[in-house]
This record gives C-alpha cells, structure tokens and sequence, in this order.
C-alpha cells in the first residue's frame, strides 16, 4: 500500500474527521469563555473586591526603559488568576455536559427494547408446530 492511499485511508476515518471537529470547536469554545471570564465574570468581582482590575495586577521587577526602548519585566499574575477562572468555567461546562450525556445513557439502558423477530427458522418451526397441533 503506498504512503498516500494509507494517508486518504488514515484521513477517512470518522475518529480523525470528529476529532478535527472536536478541536476546531474546544478552539471557538475557548474564545466564548475567555470572552464571558474577562468580560461578563470579573467585572462584578472586580467590582465586589473594591474595583481591581485582575488583568492589570502584576509585580514589576524590572520597569520599562524607554530611552533604552527595553520593556517592563513583570509577573502577571492578575492574568494568572483569569486563566484559572476561565479553567473552572470549562470544566463546569464540561462536567455538565458529559453529566448530561451519561444521564441520556442511562435512560437510554432503562428503556426495555423490542424482543428479537424470530428467525427463519424459528418462523419455519411454529409453522410446522402450528400444523402438527392443528392435526390432533
């Protein structure tokens, strides 16, 4: 098999092709987080904790030089903190979803199924048992 039909096969697959789409969408999905985290959740914290800005809090240890055009060394921790909050609104939202899809599962289990259609064979057996009875 040559290195390009392994490949069209290896692409073809239904895991890759869902896990591509898993990706592009956890990509979109990250943003909308980011977006709720800094935008809608830490304004009122910011508010509640006496207006801080938690983006803008960092230690410098080394300001900005702008004759020496160098720039300022800091550590942000601010944005540490958003990271973190943005974490915990992921794995909220991930642990209600596979919540949700493990409670379908289990509703799915309860639902008792059909009985089986008799085989050909089975049918061709109470025809003739059918007969048989019909005879005595």
């Amino acid at each position: 098999m040559s290195f390009v039909s392994e490949f069209k096969e290896f692409i073809a697959r239904g895991n890759v092709v869902d896990l591509a789409v898993g990706v592009i969408i956890g990509g979109a999905f990250g943003k909308i987080v980011s977006s709720l985290v800094d935008q809608v959740v830490m304004p009122p914290i910011g508010l509640v904790t006496g207006g801080i800005d938690f983006s803008q809090m960092k230690i410098v240890l080394k300001a900005a030089d702008p004759l020496a055009k160098k720039a300022e060394v800091a550590i942000q921790y601010g944005a540490f903190i958003n990271t973190v909050i943005q974490f915990g609104v992921i794995a909220l939202v991930v642990f209600i979803l596979v919540k949700a899809i493990n409670q379908l599962r289990r509703e799915e289990a309860k639902a008792p199924s059909a009985p089986p259609a008799p085989t050909r064979t089975e049918a061709l057996l109470e025809d003739i048992l059918g007969a048989l009875r019909s005879r005595s």
